[in-house]
Formats: C-alpha cells, sequence, structure tokens
C-alpha cells in the first residue's frame, strides 16, 4: 500500500464536517481559517457546494475571493446562486450598513411602550393636578400677604408655574432624568440583551449614541410635559395673571410665559451632567438600578454640599449650585450671569461623563 492510501485509511469519517471521500477541495475551503496559523482567522465563504465559483478562486493569503482575470476582482464571495456573500474590504455581509442598525424612532417606540415610562409621564401629568388639590385642601388664602414661592403660587397660572418648577427640580426632574440615561444600556444587560444587539451587529458607539439619543428625547419631553400641564391648571385654577417674584417685581402674562419657556430650556441643559453621569454608570455597572441610582445620589449629595457656606467660592464649581438661576429672569431687571455659569459647568461635567462612557463602552467585555 502506497503513502497516499495509508494516509487515506487513516482519515477520519469526518474532517471538520467535510464526509470521508467527498472532493478535497470542499475540505480546503472549510478549512481556510485552520490552515493560516500565521494570521487572524478568516471566514470560509459563506455559502455550500464547491470552494469556487466559475471564475472565480480563493486567495489563501488573505482568504477572500478573487475574480476571473476577464471580470476583474469583485471584492465580495459571490455564492452558487450568484448572491452577494461578504464584503471583500470590510468582511460584512452585502447590504450592510451600520446606519440602518438600531435607528432611534424604534428604539423611541420600544422604549415608549415599557411601563416604567408609561408611569413616569403620568405621575408627571399628575403632579400639577396634586398640587392644585393641595392648596385648595388647606385652604390657603390668595388674600394674604405672600412672602414665598408657595404662597405666591395660587395668585396666577405663571405663578404656579415657578412653584411646580421649583419644587420639582430639586429631586423629581433630576430623578427622572437619570432613570431614562441611566437604563439606557444597562438595562439590556440586565435582561442579558446587549450581546445579542451587538452581535446583530450594531456598533458599539452607535449603540451608545442611540441610546443616549433616545433618553434625551424621552427626558426632553418630561421636561416639557411638566411646566405644560401645570401652565394648563394654573390658568384654569387661578387665572392668566402676572408672575410676581417675593420681591414684589411683577411680569406680564405674555412675557412671563416666554420667561418660563426659557427657564425650562435652561432647566434641561442644566440636567444634562445627571444624564451623561447616569449614562457612563449605565456601560459599567450591570444593574439599572446603581445606574440610576447613583446618578440620583450625586445630585442630591451636591445640593447638600451647595448648602455649606464654608466651602466659599468652591460651591461655583457644583454642578447643582446654579441650578436655579432662572428664577433671575422674573426679577424686573434680569441677570442671566448665573445662568451662564450654571450652563457652562454642567456641559463641562456632561462633556467629561459622556466621553468616559464612550471610552468605557468601547472597552468593556460584554457578557451579558
Amino acid at each position: 500500500m502506497t503513502a497516499p492510501e495509508r494516509e487515506a485509511t487513516t482519515t477520519p469519517e469526518h474532517d471538520f464536517g467535510i464526509p470521508r471521500g467527498q472532493d478535497a477541495s470542499r475540505r480546503d475551503a472549510s478549512d481556510v481559517t485552520r490552515r493560516d496559523a500565521s494570521g487572524p482567522a478568516r471566514d470560509a465563504p459563506p455559502y455550500e457546494g464547491a470552494a469556487t465559483t466559475p471564475g472565480q478562486n480563493i486567495d489563501r493569503s488573505t482568504g477572500m475571493g478573487r475574480g476571473a482575470a476577464s471580470g476583474g476582482s469583485t471584492g465580495a464571495w459571490t455564492g452558487a446562486d450568484g448572491r452577494d456573500g461578504a464584503d471583500g474590504r470590510t468582511g460584512a455581509a452585502a447590504g450592510y450598513r451600520p446606519r440602518g442598525t438600531l435607528r432611534v424612532l424604534v428604539e423611541l417606540r420600544r422604549q415608549w411602550r415599557r411601563r416604567r415610562t408609561q408611569l413616569v409621564f403620568a405621575l408627571i401629568a399628575l403632579l400639577p393636578i396634586v398640587l392644585v388639590a393641595a392648596f385648595e385642601i388647606g385652604g390657603q388664602d390668595p388674600a394674604r400677604s405672600a412672602v414665598t414661592y408657595a404662597d405666591l403660587a395660587v395668585t396666577s397660572g405663571p405663578n404656579f408655574v415657578v412653584f411646580t418648577l421649583y419644587l420639582a427640580g430639586s429631586l423629581l426632574l433630576p430623578v427622572v432624568v437619570a432613570l431614562f440615561f441611566g437604563d439606557a444600556v444597562a438595562s439590556e444587560a440586565s435582561w442579558s440583551s446587549l450581546k445579542y444587539l451587538l452581535a446583530i451587529p450594531v456598533p458599539r458607539l452607535r449603540l451608545l449614541r442611540q441610546k443616549a439619543v433616545t433618553a434625551a428625547l424621552l427626558s426632553l419631553l418630561a421636561l416639557g410635559l411638566l411646566p405644560a400641564v401645570a401652565l394648563l391648571a394654573g390658568v384654569l385654577w387661578y387665572g392668566a395673571g402676572d408672575a410676581t417674584s417675593p420681591a414684589g417685581d411683577a411680569v406680564p402674562f405674555g412675557r412671563s410665559v416666554i420667561m418660563l419657556a426659557v427657564a425650562v430650556g435652561y432647566t434641561v441643559v442644566q440636567l444634562a451632567w445627571v444624564g451623561a453621569l447616569a449614562l457612563w454608570l449605565s456601560v459599567t455597572v450591570d444593574a439599572p438600578l446603581g445606574a440610576v441610582g447613583g446618578a440620583a445620589l450625586a445630585s442630591v449629595l451636591s445640593q447638600i454640599l451647595d448648602q455649606i457656606t464654608a466651602l466659599g467660592s468652591f460651591r461655583d464649581l457644583l454642578p447643582t449650585h446654579h441650578a436655579w438661576a432662572w428664577i433671575d429672569l422674573f426679577a424686573t431687571d434680569a441677570d442671566v450671569t448665573g445662568m451662564a455659569d450654571g450652563l457652562l459647568v454642567s456641559l463641562v461635567y456632561a462633556l467629561v461623563f459622556g466621553v468616559l462612557a464612550a471610552y468605557r463602552f468601547s472597552r468593556k467585555d460584554i457578557t451579558t
């Protein structure tokens, strides 16, 4: 018996999934990645049948298909049915477009259908109604001397909105922003669906960006819904009067509505640092509660430190130090210096936490 015959008789029944006795060219095609030990693993042709189609050869140095001399290089695998397989330049399947994966509208619909999103918006819409009921039950006299924003809340619709924003800005609004951003990636990890999203494949930074955009849209809608419902309830119960400050400054109704819109816009941007921090925590931990709670606690801690006057000018570096700077808009001579400082500090924090989130997520081992 010759050496080739002895080798044939000792060949296992299956060699990498190729039954004994079949054409050796198919075995070679299946073993493209195994024979090239000097380079990274490369995929075999994504089709069944012969290793090559007419006019096409295998370039074993790259693991790619080569077109016939008459047709030139095709740059992609061509299956037996004539359809393209993988892009020769990127290795991606033909027709794959990263920009077509995980679209914002699809993710937005998915998040909107979640029960926690619907409950958050329901609670935000009910808050002004609860405050109106509380003032009515308390029997506060609107004609008495007004010295606080709580006393002014029942004098006009704009004053009611100012009080609602002032009350919710300390805890409720930061928690809402932290909820949408902190739940963005950590929820996928807790459901063990994150690795499947990345295997679609969705590029990591695109996934993070789409999640952040969706969270930002939901946060913007929630932060806009609260003053809108509060203004409607305030006008119906307390009338369309002037916006009055505790110092006695009065702003006409029309101008006060514009100032309220500016105040809401400032609040949205000022809370960007909470969203960026929650997003960073969301890609760091696998539990949504840890990300949401961590960002909310950071906001509370910043507010506590801001009350310590012994810190002096260091309080200016706290992200919540200028959180209520929009109150100055309702003064006779509005001063926007505090708002400018607050926007600058918040955007710097948001940029730092956003970069940390992108850096962490691009290098994290995804096991869930």
